[in-house]
C-alpha cells in the first residue's frame, strides 16, 4: 500500500477514480493487526487505489475530515466521498470487505 506524502497528494488522488485512504498509525495495535490481510484486498479490489495516511503525520487532515479514530477508511470516487468506515474499533477484513463492497458509484 502506498504511503500518502503531502496533502496536495491526497487532493489529487482523492479525485481519481476510486480510491479508498487508510488512516492508522505505527504505534497502534488494532491497526498492525490489519497488516496481513492489505495485500489481499489489494488484489481483491483491484479498482480502487489503496493509500496509507499516517495520523500522526497528517494530523490536520484528520482533524478536517472527523478522523478522531484509527484504524479508518475513507473512499472517495472522482473526488466526492463515496463512503467511511470510521470508528477507534479492531475491524476485520470482513468487515472491510462488506464496507467496500457498500459504496457506491
Amino acid at each position: 500500500m502506498e504511503n500518502l506524502q503531502s496533502k496536495e497528494q491526497f487532493e489529487q488522488l482523492k479525485n481519481e477514480e476510486r480510491t479508498i485512504f487508510m488512516f492508522s498509525a505505527d504505534w497502534c495495535p488494532d491497526c498492525r493487526f490489519l497488516d496481513p490481510v492489505l495485500p489481499r484486498l489489494e488484489a481483491d479490489y483491484p479498482e480502487y487505489n489503496f493509500i496509507h495516511v499516517d495520523r500522526d503525520e497528517f494530523l490536520d487532515l484528520c482533524q478536517e475530515l472527523d478522523i478522531f479514530g484509527i484504524p479508518s477508511f475513507v473512499a472517495y470516487h472522482d473526488g466526492e466521498e463515496a463512503g467511511r468506515f470510521v470508528s477507534k474499533d479492531r475491524k476485520t477484513l470482513e468487515e472491510i470487505e462488506e464496507f467496500i463492497n457498500g459504496l457506491s458509484g
